[in-house]
């Protein structure tokens, strides 16, 4: 038999092993729906998904009660970043795509400070520089990104998205606190479904997309987005969020991996270099490298 701590920690592995894959299908159907008709997709299929389990669990009422807080989280976490992402994903690799994500907990920390007054340590402002320099490093990787050829532009997309997710994170961590994850999530996904349904009818494809385009669409509605986010609110009562957001350290590296393994992405030393950095200035930032040297030490 498993004991249950090494049972969350295999789910743990799954869950970013997952989310890691999305930054795959996303190159994968990007360029076949384009970044509003593919996200608007994304979302739909999540939702049938979810809201049959919001509804089991009895959660539509915390949605109802909370509806203009989730409407604003729907915005930043959902419909205007997974757009950004796909936008993204036009120019830059999965593996590149995931890294570019993991600065979330810069900018969640920035907002926090500038707009909430939360304290940064010397430790924390000293890791956001160390992880935007390996940013740096990334950008001017000439095998991973063509600046003259709406790479720029891409890596502000992303950056931008990653801005929206730390607003997104600091407005839930004030505001919904009492609320479940699963009426928040089901609530984004309803509220995005919605939002894109303008941007979407406008941008279709002049053909039909290929089988692959398609199964990646539905791998990352049901996946990367349905069961993903019902595992990491999971593992989050059953572990801690301390604990679950080791999820920010593994997903570039399986991302990394599954674009080399099938879409024969090439990991280059600028790759490994701007990772290392942004991993490192990730676990200044969030506390975590000091707590884990505290650990060793004691």
């Amino acid at each position: 038999m498993i004991d249950a701590a090494t049972r969350n920690h295999i789910e743990l592995l799954l869950m970013s092993a997952i989310w890691g894959s999305s930054f795959l299908f996303l190159r994968i159907a990007a360029p076949e729906f384009g970044p509003f008709l593919l996200i608007q997709m994304r979302v739909l299929t999540a939702v049938i998904v979810m809201l049959p389990i919001c509804v089991i669990f009895g959660k539509l009422g915390e949605l109802a009660a909370n509806w203009r807080v989730i409407f604003l989280v729907s915005l930043m976490n959902m419909a205007v970043p997974f757009c950004l992402f796909a936008y993204a994903a036009l120019f830059m690799g999965s593996g590149l795509l995931s890294i570019m994500n993991a600065t979330v907990p810069f900018f969640t920390a920035l907002i926090g400070f500038a707009v909430f007054g939360q304290r940064l340590s010397p430790l924390s402002l000293f890791g956001m520089a160390v992880g935007f320099s390996g940013v740096i490093v990334l950008v001017f990787d000439p095998d991973a990104i063509d600046l003259a050829e709406g790479g720029l532009l891409a890596v502000f997309a992303a950056l931008s998205a990653c801005f929206l997710y730390g607003m997104a994170l600091n407005l839930v961590s004030r505001r919904l606190t009492a609320v479940s994850g699963l009426a928040i999530t089901t609530g984004s996904l309803l509220f995005a479904s919605v939002l894109l349904v303008p941007f979407s009818t406008q941008s279709l494809p002049d053909k039909m997309p290929d089988i692959s385009a398609w199964a990646a669409v539905a791998a990352l509605g049901i996946g990367c987005t349905g069961l993903a986010y019902l595992m990491f609110y999971r593992l989050i009562a059953r572990i801690g969020s301390d604990q679950t957001i080791m999820t920010a350290y593994l997903i570039p590296l399986f991302s990394l991996m599954w674009g080399s393994l099938f879409l024969s992405e090439s990991i280059t030393v600028f790759t490994v270099l701007g990772c290392l950095l942004v991993l490192l200035g990730v676990g200044m930032t969030t506390g975590k490298l000091s707590g884990l040297v505290r650990r060793v030490l004691s």
